[in-house]
């Protein structure tokens, strides 16, 4: 009998972004405690899935989802093998975030809506429910995939007019988990200074990024030269708590359903971030 939960994981209305080899059990343990429904483990995460289980072996009922494993460096067999794995000790709690990565970044990509098309076959074939599991998306075409064969869209790097723009495409009852980068500061310059540099090195120079950004509007010259700090202030909100929090709502005014908040810099602790944020959004 498969006793895996199909069901999607309630991921509340907030959660963090950090890279999967950045998050410590104290930290996960002050996420949970500050309110936030959902840790995605960005940077990639093995097929074995194990910094997942860690996170929710050190938490007692926080989601944890993956944002993102990459189809072409994790195998989808063993990935769904960990999926199970992880199921049965932490029933419900696991989201699976997958995705096609960058050209720029990967050896091996091509065709990569259909390398997705075909991963999902695979974790089909794995027992992967479709409630539980999420794709990377920006454009038109792979939006809809996710649609049709996921819970929903984990888009990175977008602003809340392209989030309105993805649950026209999602409709209505999709997950739709948009990522947005935060600078506690309310120095404008100083924040940009922190801001700049992770969204220039490398999004600002992979095309799926920057393709994406020129359909929302931005010129090849905003985008170029580490950005215009009119995208910049786009794509990192900043200022204190209040202003971060009325940034990210518009996400969910948008029609997200969940919004990510990834504290810049990635190197610092973000304690402090998660707790003000998250005391001024929820």
């Amino acid at each position: 009998m498969n006793m895996t939960n199909t069901a999607t994981p309630e991921l509340g209305t907030i959660g963090i972004w950090r890279h999967y080899s950045g998050i410590s059990p104290e930290l996960a343990h002050t996420i949970e405690g500050a309110g936030y429904g959902a840790i995605w483990l960005g940077g990639s995460p093995p097929a074995d899935l194990a910094s997942a289980e860690e996170v929710l072996d050190a938490t007692e009922s926080i989601v944890v989802a993956t944002g993102i494993v990459n189809i072409w460096s994790a195998a989808a067999p063993e990935v769904a093998e960990s999926f199970h794995r992880i199921e049965k000790k932490h029933p419900g709690r696991f989201l699976l975030g997958i995705g096609a990565g960058h050209p720029e970044a990967t050896q091996e990509y091509q065709k990569p809506y259909e390398a997705l098309v075909d991963y999902l076959d695979a974790l089909d074939e794995g027992g992967v429910p479709i409630g539980r599991r999420v794709l990377a998306a920006l454009g038109p075409k792979v939006l809809k995939l996710s649609a049709d064969r996921t819970a929903g869209a984990h888009p990175y790097l977008t602003t809340p007019e392209h989030t309105a723009e993805a649950r026209a495409i999602l409709g209505p009852d999709k997950v739709l988990a948009p990522e947005h980068k935060v600078v506690l500061d309310t120095d404008p310059e100083k924040a940009r200074a922190i801001g700049r540099p992770p969204v220039n090195n490398p999004y600002l120079h992979l095309r799926n990024y920057t393709n994406n950004l020129e359909r929302l509007g931005y010129s090849k010259e905003e985008i170029g030269d580490g950005g215009s700090d009119r995208l910049i202030d786009a794509l990192v909100a900043h200022g204190d708590a209040a202003a971060i929090a009325q940034r990210l709502g518009q996400h969910i005014d948008a029609g997200a359903s969940h919004v990510i908040v990834h504290a810049l810099p990635d190197q610092a602790d973000p304690s402090t971030v998660y707790r003000e944020v998250a005391a001024a959004f929820l």
